[in-house]
């Protein structure tokens, strides 16, 4: 017969046994807790990537451009206010800020972009005209509620409005014409024929007349010829 401190032995050791299995199943829960934690974790990780990912393919192909147009647009307006508050001259404090590389660097994409090729017939420089006027053109949104108010029903006409000729300027405007004017006869009075060598045109004259005359035949059948160009240049013409 067992004595009495064998029977408290046995115990003490299914006691600890006990313990230390009941240890090793509250970790076995931790750790099921913890797979399914970071499993819930990386599902809704994913299922928010995914509709980020349609939103970005709902959008328009050039959104990154146009955001950071508007980005730019606002910070600019930002400093506009901020040197309008200090009385500075926005402009001056502008070019102080850029340096000589980067004014030169855009400078040369200015000219790239819409380059002065001279007079080339007067419908050319009428619609470079338009371009130009075009792009000073900026809305006065109390002139168009103005307008809209006094025109009423007939500011957007019908087949039956007549209100062709009822438009009268207003000074400011009238101020405005009579200065871009007077700039354009400025202009024109400075103005030199004589255009800027182009160093990385093609060169493909033998002299200046042979130079004119390529450039007449280029306005007129440019784009017809550009392809053949290409094959001949590369050597795949048929």
């Amino acid at each position: 017969m067992a004595s009495c401190s064998e029977v408290i032995l046995s115990f003490m050791v299914e006691l600890l046994s006990l313990v230390k299995m009941s240890k090793q199943l509250r970790r076995h829960h931790c750790v099921i807790l913890l797979h399914l934690s970071l499993q819930n974790e990386a599902r809704k990780l994913n299922h928010q990537e995914v509709v980020e990912e349609d939103k970005r393919l709902k959008l328009p192909s050039n959104w990154e451009a146009k955001k950071a147009r508007l980005e730019w647009e606002l910070s600019v307006d930002e400093k506009k206010k901020e040197c309008a508050a200090r009385g500075e001259d926005y402009d001056r404090v502008k070019l102080l800020e850029i340096t000589a590389d980067d004014a030169e660097r855009w400078e040369r994409k200015k000219k790239k972009k819409n380059p002065d090729t001279g007079f080339a017939g007067y419908a050319e420089a009428q619609f470079r005209q338009y371009q130009r006027l075009t792009k000073q053109i900026r809305p006065d949104y109390e002139s168009y509620e103005k307008q809209r108010e006094d025109c009423g029903e007939d500011f957007h006409p019908t087949s039956n409005s007549l209100i062709h000729g009822t438009h009268v300027p207003t000074k400011e405007g009238i101020d405005r014409m009579v200065e871009d004017v007077e700039k354009q006869i400025e202009k024109r009075a400075k103005y030199s024929r004589r255009r800027a060598y182009n160093d990385d045109a093609d060169i493909d004259y033998i002299n200046e007349r042979n130079a004119k005359f390529n450039k007449k035949a280029e306005r007129f059948y440019g784009k017809y010829t550009a392809e053949i160009k290409q094959n001949l240049e590369r050597g795949t013409a048929v």
